[in-house]
């Protein structure tokens, strides 16, 4: 056959298989789209009801996105190690590296060398935690408690090294950083500066009307949009680039086979051990770069417990977004749309009540028109 026959050859016809895997995942994307404008209308229509603005006000998606990105990074960090076969149980330990190794740098010499310095924290429980489970095939649940034990009690006992006598500085947390990383407004959207032109807040304004839906997704895009840290924006480009890596490339197709199939990946060539050291180091620096995080964006210095068991949450986020960058960034947005309303008005918290009721009642709807005695029951 020439080259020009080959060329012009159509080519073969879709199976079936294919085709039933396109419509599923075509009608996988529908549903959930279709669920969350459920779920947003229905979080509009507790809002109406209640009288209870700050349920979606911009100063609540602020403070959620703010709360969200640590929590976020942790459950990152949970996803690499899955991926490669490994429990890491140690990231609350590698986010208090991240804390006050990122203090440390942001006190020193400023924010943003203070992340990279957290993140190379984060990075060195990584590699202790992947040495014991990897090298000495030490029980992954054990190894990560004791990592979380040492680094507990190791950065105390650093910070009585070398913050105590400083001014503003103790056992317990370091002397404030001296500047901040700085916070954006988007033109248009949300006010900011073109130049030295203040351009129009439009979501500001729409969100001020409290009109049902068109008020509420103003308040919460605007939330997303106004005071941003830079750091934010950063960190939420991990999600995407995580998900290319992963499942976009021969690197990640390598890595999602070595925690899958080890047996058949070095069957074919694929060597599992280096990948799992380098699956572990970025895990390790996704948790360092949430501690950080707390350390110079969420506060301006480092104190003891600043981690707050958010490394177990991000590890459940993990879980609950069924090991997707997508879906740990909703379980990591619903734990910190939950303790944003706690910050910003403790009073709207039993409003979300009324809002589970509706989603109640929208299951029973769907179960009923469906003859789904199970969801029916739940619901």
């Amino acid at each position: 056959m020439s080259t020009m026959e080959a060329t012009l050859t159509p080519a073969p016809p879709p199976t079936r298989a294919m085709m039933l895997l396109s419509r599923i995942n075509r009608s996988a994307g529908t549903r959930m789209i279709t669920g969350g404008i459920v779920l947003f209308l229905l979080l509009s229509l507790t809002r109406l009801v209640t009288d209870g603005d700050a349920l979606t006000s911009s100063r609540t998606m602020g403070t959620t996105l703010r709360v969200t990105i640590p929590i976020l990074l942790a459950g990152l960090a949970g996803l690499w190690a899955e991926r490669v076969g490994i429990v890491n149980v140690g990231i609350e330990g590698m986010m208090i590296f991240g804390t006050w190794f990122g203090g440390y740098g942001a006190w020193q010499w400023g924010p943003w060398r203070g992340l990279l310095f957290g993140i190379v924290g984060g990075m060195l429980g990584g590699g202790l935690h992947s040495i014991a489970v990897v090298r000495f095939n030490v029980n992954h649940v054990i190894s990560g408690v004791a990592l979380n034990m040492l680094a507990l009690g190791g950065m105390r006992y650093m910070s009585e090294l070398v913050f105590t006598g400083e001014q503003g500085g103790g056992i317990s947390q370091y002397p404030p950083q001296q500047s901040a990383i700085q916070r954006v407004n988007f033109p248009f959207l949300a006010g900011g500066k073109i130049g030295g032109w203040k351009s129009p807040d439009v979501l500001g304004w729409f969100e001020q009307r409290h009109w049902f839906a068109i008020g509420d997704a103003a308040g919460i895009l605007r939330g997303l949009v106004f005071n941003v840290s830079l750091a934010s924006i950063v960190a939420l480009c991990m999600v995407p680039l995580t998900a290319w890596v992963l499942w976009r490339t021969r690197f990640g197709l390598r890595m999602r086979s070595s925690g899958e199939a080890p047996g058949a990946a070095e069957s074919l060539g694929v060597k599992v051990a280096p990948l799992r050291y380098i699956a572990m180091f970025v895990s390790g620096g996704l948790a360092g770069f949430g501690g950080a995080f707390l350390a110079i964006v969420s506060s301006s210095y480092y104190r003891q417990g600043q981690t707050a068991n958010r490394g177990y949450i991000g590890l459940s986020t993990t879980i609950f977004g069924n090991w997707r960058p997508s879906g740990v960034l909703g379980g990591a947005a619903l734990f910190g749309f939950a303790e944003a309303l706690q910050l910003v008005g403790s009073t709207s918290l039993p409003k979300l009540f009324l809002f589970g009721t509706f989603i109640c009642g929208a299951l029973i709807i769907v179960s009923l028109a469906r003859k789904r005695l199970v969801p029916l029951a739940s619901a």
